[in-house]
């Protein structure tokens, strides 16, 4: 398998498909603009049944560095998304019922399995992404072997609630859904999927998976890794394909949950989609989110922390910072800063060449609605083979409304808004204007300002005088349009699984 590497200023050098023996046999040669070189590339298939499906169209993943294909992925169609839920269902009885000590055997095989396979997934995940080699290498996949085992552990070690009143004895007992389908972002495909599987699994369910179609590499790469671990076949299945084939998936009679993550809109659309049958549902959904800094705070810190929780991966995370709010007295050197910092920062492309025009369109909006652009809001010139790929400047804007359509959808790209404000209370109702609710940030060095804004604040996370720092026992999720339920340590289980209690009148013995 051949490495990858990703510098300030290289692109990634060399990257080849992982070793796959869920690639068809079909190959096609397909210039990959590195180099100067044709390369001999496969077709990634369905992984149903424990069994490599090479069925349905294929369709081209590009390199966000290059914008050169870089391979071909198999579609699915009704007829593999019925093989494919059909397969978990018939996987399911005999998973549900092996004991939760035993799930979790295989929950910590599958983590060994990714440490074995470490640089194949670092290498698909690049070649899909862009993203730079260190945050791979460092976040994404540990995160993966991370989730496998922080379930299992969790899993294996719950107690189980019992209620003890006058004769009656009342417990509860849980059991799982049943098949479950999992629909995974592009933004961070391999980290957000494991977070998913390994707390269905655990818990009992089998589950169909469709990652997102410009992100197939790193879950046709974990579906080896089931085939190796020797896991039951079915219980992991995983599709490609466009939108529709998501949509297939959860409208699919055999599918009995719904765990998706991704925009608000798709969410209403399978929230639509699945109400007939009362699906239950988790999602994560979009974000716009706050950054507050007040004029206590440790400056140097709040400017670090604030770059990065604006510009990385892109801007291409649910978490990320997109509305800076600081206080007056200290605004204009904290946008001096942020803006020679945000010249400073390793660029990184936009998923797709749609995203990017998406992305641009804001930066032209921002201007049509009277902004000031304090650093970026174009697209770099490198000057080589970058320049046919999917950059655009990391972006720093001021002097807009609160009400402008710059500062209330979402853009998720490498940009942020900047707006003074004066009292504690004003940034608190700053914050809190936006339709959306996942994640919020505070910077101070006031112990009891921290305490009192962060709970004050609308938002499902939020961190302070910190960024993205994560414990997988607590909830994670969103208020408002950012999403509904929380995943995260027990409450993930909770999702997964169903309770039952069982009341029994105990007989008194006679006197």
């Amino acid at each position: 398998m051949a490495r990858a590497a990703f510098g300030r200023d290289d692109a990634i050098e060399e990257v080849a498909c992982p070793r796959n023996f869920l690639l068809s046999t079909s190959r096609t040669a397909i210039y990959t603009g590195r180099r100067g070189r044709d390369e001999e590339r496969v077709v990634l298939t369905h992984f149903i049944g424990g069994q490599p499906v090479g069925a349905g169209k294929a369709f081209p993943v590009h390199d966000p560095v290059t914008g050169a294909v870089i391979r071909q992925v198999h579609e699915a169609d009704p007829e593999v998304v019925d093989r494919a839920v059909r397969a978990a269902r018939e996987a399911a009885r005999d998973w549900a019922a092996m004991p939760v000590g035993e799930r979790a055997g295989w929950m910590r095989r599958l983590a060994e399995g990714i440490e074995a396979r470490f640089d194949d997934l670092v290498a698909a995940e690049i070649a899909d992404t862009g993203k730079p080699l260190d945050q791979t290498r460092t976040l994404d996949i540990p995160r993966g072997i991370a989730n496998f085992r922080a379930f299992a552990d969790i899993a294996a070690q719950r107690p189980e609630d019992a209620f003890h009143l006058s004769g009656v004895l009342s417990y509860t007992v849980r059991r799982p859904l049943g098949v479950v389908a999992v629909i995974v972002p592009w933004n961070l495909p391999f980290l957000l999927m494991t977070w998913k599987l390994a707390p269905a699994l655990v818990s009992g369910n089998t589950v169909v998976v469709k990652p997102s179609e410009q992100t197939p590499g790193s879950a046709a790469v974990f579906a080896e890794i089931c085939a190796e671990s020797g896991l039951p076949p079915g219980v992991v299945n995983i599709i490609f394909g466009y939108g529709s084939a998501g949509q297939l998936l959860v409208e699919h009679p055999g599918v009995d949950a719904v765990t998706f993550t991704g925009s608000t809109v798709t969410g209403r659309t399978i929230m639509r989609s699945v109400a007939d049958r009362v699906k239950p549902i988790s999602f994560e959904l979009g974000g716009k989110n706050a950054g507050l800094v007040f004029e206590d705070c440790h400056l140097d810190k709040a400017v670090e922390g604030t770059v990065k929780s604006v510009f990385t991966n892109g801007g291409q995370v649910c978490l990320c910072t997109e509305r800076v709010y600081v206080h007056r007295s200290i605004f204009e050197d904290f946008c001096a800063r942020l803006a020679v910092r945000a010249q400073e920062v390793e660029l990184q492309p936009m998923i797709s060449a749609e995203h990017r025009e998406k992305v641009l369109s804001y930066y032209a909006l921002a201007r049509s609605e009277g902004a000031k652009m304090l650093a970026g809001g174009s697209v770099p010139v490198f000057g080589d083979h970058r320049d046919s790929g999917y950059f655009v400047e990391p972006t720093v804007v001021t002097g807009l409304s609160e009400w402008s359509r710059f500062n209330r959808e979402e853009i998720f790209g490498p940009v942020c808004h900047v707006t003074p404000f004066d009292s504690e209370a004003e940034a608190v109702d700053l914050a809190n204007g936006s339709e959306y609710g996942l994640a919020a940030t505070v910077w101070t060095t006031n112990l009891d300002r921290a305490h009192r804004v962060a709970q004050r604040l609308e938002a499902g996370l939020v961190w302070v005088n910190t960024w993205y720092l994560r414990d997988l026992r607590t909830p994670f999720g969103g208020v408002k349009l950012s999403g509904i339920g929380r995943e995260g340590g027990t409450r993930s289980l909770d999702f997964y699984s169903e309770p039952t209690t069982i009341t029994i009148k105990l007989e008194q013995p006679d006197a």
